[in-house]
Formats: C-alpha cells, structure tokens, sequence
C-alpha cells in the first residue's frame, strides 16, 4: 500500500465519566494533557476488566494474540448484578471456570414471581424449559464472580493491569493511541492496532462519539442494598431469584451463598426524583410500599446502612463496531435487568467478537461481513428479552406470569427464553410467537384494562430531566 502524503485523521475526545447518582454530572474544566511517561504496543486493548472485557482477554489470549487489559480499578471490586442465566453455564464450560463458578456460586433453579393483585405465587423452574439440559444458574458475588474471570485471563497469556483508566481514544488508519491514567500516578500510552471498548456502563467508545441514546421505549433507575437475615424460599428453592411487583416498579430479591441477600428496586425515573430524604429512609420508605417483601425483610438488617442509586438505566448506542473498535455488552446497549440478562449477554458478546477481532487483523476483506454477523449477534440477545421487558408490568402480561400455561410449549419457550436459551438450536421461535399472539388477543379482549395500562405506562416512562430542564 502506498504511503499517504499526509497524517492521517484523529480523533481525541475525553472519556465523559457515567453519571451514578441520578443528577446531572457537574462541569469539569479540562486542561491540556500531559505527555505520556512511556508509549507500549499491542495487538489488541481491551478496556474493561469486567465479565465482556475478561472473557474476551480470554479467548484471544489462548489463541496466542497479544493481548492487554485494562481496569480502572483492582479486583475484588463491587458491582451489582449478581444473578445469572443457565444459558452461562455453557459458555463457564467453554472458559473452563464452571468448577470455580460452583464454588462461590448459591444455585438458583428458578424464579419467584410476587404479585400485589394476585393471591398467590407463582414459581417457575428452569427445568422445565424447552431444553432439560440447563435446569439452574447461580446467584454470585460480582466481586468474586468478576476476579475469577479475570484471573483466568491472565492465566490464558493476556496481559491484565489494574488501576489504569483509558483517558483518550484516537483513530488512525492502522489502530489507536489511548492514553493511561494509572492510580500510581504514572501516565502512559498505548498503541493498539485494535480497540476493545468493555467499560460496561461508562460507555467510553459511546460517549466519545456522542452516539449514546436514552432508550425510547423504557425509561428506569434503581436503588439497591444487601441486608442480612432477609427470609428466604425454603428447600431448593432458597437460592431462588424473587420478583415482586409494586405501584413503581418491581424489586429483586437475590440470595447470595454468604448469607446476603441482594435488594433492589427498579423504578420509574419520576418516583425517585421524588426523594426529599437520604437515601436510606427513601430505600426503606419504597421497601414498605411493597408489603410481600416487606414481611421477607422484617427483622433483616441493612448492611452498612448502606444504599445505592443509579440512573440512565436503558440505553443503546448508534452502532457497536467500526474498522478498528468494537463494543461488548453494557458498554453498547443496556436493557433493564427484570430477567438476570446482562451477564450473559456481555459474554455472549465477547464470543462473538472474537472473529470480527481476527478478521479484521488478519484478513481486512472479510471485517465487514464479520461486523454484520458481530451487529447481528447484538441486536438478538436485546430485542428479544426487551419485547417482554417493555411489557412485564402491563396486567396481562403479569397474569401470564403469575399463571402460566403450556398450549403448543409457549411455557416451555418462554422459559427458555428466561434461561437465556436464545442463541442455540433450540426451536422456540414458533412458540413465542405464538405467546406474543396470546398476548395481543387477551389484552384485545379487556380492552379497558390494555388502554389505562398503556396509558399509565405513558406517563411513567416520560423524560423527568427533559420536563424538569
């Protein structure tokens, strides 16, 4: 290939950090950037030492690709979004980490589903999905969870740093400059000839290119705390994922091996804007709206009297890939996490990322085709759980939950739809559809009860920060 005459075009524009605490981030002034201490080189970067980023570093690793990791903090570090699909239980086997995963995990081999408009529970088991081979999934640490898979990256010859914050981006013709803030102090450059975005919710590829979008049919934000001597399901059912519906929203309910148990609400924006008190009063104020938790929780103590917020809970970016980057998972596209998807998706991701990576370095001429087939992987896994998370709080897609049916195996689909079993041989496509026609001639059939649903959603999912700015 012939030389070019003249540099080629880049692009620096600073990593906009994620906005955590639901209000609107402050006004930072920038200063030039220093010089770097020191330029490195490598084949691929990967930023983000999460379950994308780690099990990316992963597969390249193995295959011998030079590989480096970056994650802004040091493991074990908190994250929430502690429950996870059978459908990961593959996926453990191809990593060979499920034997670890065992160790810290609680076994989940179902879902709790709590109604306020309903006498009863409803409880649904991962065994009886379409797929028998899949009958449970695991309730984890993050902290735990997350270091094993980093760990293991390591382990397979990809070079993992903690403590370092990608800063800059820039693109050129053959790569990327990014510059390092390390916690020590240092600073430093790194040449990539390709760029892993895996920074989760800080979306650092999606922000810097301002293609980051609030989601247009689904709007949430959640507060969340872990509480000791929370009452649990009995026998196998303990390690049970629980759904409870309440005029706001719905809470999780996560029972974790070590004896916690994870707590939190996901809400419409508007009601958490609500809050005139700290946090912790507002948490157990939204706890007391929902009396079936309530009582699970009463005499339970919240650890460190200590409660989380985050907003911006659904969102997508404009495209997940380019000639020399790509996004995995969170650092993409977030939905919300009513059915445990996000882990799974994430690593789902990194799978499929992994020949858009090869072939973009190794044989240019098959990159597009391999983005279309990477943008395909990522728009399925989304699509599909959001159809029924944009209708999981409508009345008549709660009373299919809270009394399922199996008329030509549409419960056997849905739960393998729940298990994360989307992405396989698996013949459920028929059966969902025929689900989502039930859905639509039942709703049809109380057509009062569909249009006030629908009307109330409206309101619920309205943009506060547009109608308050």
């Amino acid at each position: 290939m012939a030389q070019q005459q003249h540099a080629p075009a880049r692009f620096i524009i600073p990593h906009l950090p994620t906005d955590t605490t639901m209000h609107h981030p402050a006004t930072h002034a920038t200063t030039a950037a220093q010089p770097p201490d020191s330029v490195q080189h490598c084949e691929v970067l990967i930023i983000g030492g999460g379950p994308a980023g780690a099990t990316l570093a992963n597969l390249l690793g193995r295959k011998g690709r030079n590989v480096v990791m970056l994650e802004k903090a040091h493991h074990p570090r908190f994250h929430i979004g502690e429950s996870l699909l059978p459908a990961n239980g593959k996926l453990f086997d191809e990593l060979g980490v499920r034997g670890e995963i065992d160790a810290i995990g609680m076994p989940k081999l179902g879902v709790e589903f709590v109604s306020p408009d309903h006498e009863h529970c409803s409880y649904i088991e991962f065994a009886d999905a379409w797929d028998k081979t899949m009958p449970r999934a695991w309730q984890v640490r993050r902290s735990e969870f997350d270091e094993i898979l980093f760990r293991h990256a390591r382990l397979q010859g990809a070079r993992c740093i903690e403590g370092a914050r990608a800063r800059n981006v820039a693109f050129d013709a053959t790569g990327a400059d990014v510059d390092v803030d390390h916690d020590d102090g240092r600073s430093e450059r790194w040449r990539a000839r390709y760029v892993v975005d895996a920074t989760g919710r800080d979306t650092l590829l999606a922000n810097q290119f301002k293609c980051k979008r609030k989601h247009p049919k689904h709007s949430s934000a959640a507060l969340y705390g872990h509480f000791v001597g929370a009452r649990r399901l009995e026998g196998s059912r303990e390690g049970n994922i629980s759904i409870f519906w309440f005029k706001h929203g719905w809470f999780w309910f996560i029972p974790l091996a070590d004896g916690a148990t994870s707590i939190g609400a996901v809400c419409w924006p508007y009601y958490l804007k609500s809050r005139d008190k700290p946090l912790v009063e507002f948490f157990r104020d939204t706890i007391a709206l929902c009396p079936a938790l309530a009582e699970r929780l009463n005499g339970a103590t919240l650890i460190d009297d200590q409660v989380h917020a985050t907003g911006n809970y659904a969102y997508t970016a404009d495209h997940c890939a380019g000639d020399r980057y790509v996004m995995l998972g969170d650092a993409y596209a977030f939905i919300d996490p009513v059915f445990s998807s996000g882990v799974m998706l994430a690593m789902k991701s990194a799978f499929a990322a992994v020949d858009l990576v090869e072939a973009t370095l190794d044989a240019p001429a098959r990159a597009p085709a391999a983005r279309r087939a990477y943008d395909k992987v990522l728009q399925h896994g989304p699509r599909e759980f959001s159809w029924f998370i944009f209708r999981v709080t409508n009345p008549t897609m709660r009373d299919f939950f809270m009394s399922p049916a199996n008329p030509m195996r549409v419960k056997e689909a849905l739960l393998s739809m729940l298990a994360g079993d989307i992405y396989g041989s698996t013949p459920i496509w028929r059966s969902l559809r025929l689900l989502k026609a039930l859905y639509y001639l039942v709703s049809l059939q109380n057509m009062g009860r569909t249009w006030r649903a629908w009307k109330a959603r409206r309101v619920n999912i309205r943009d506060v920060e547009a109608l308050s700015s």
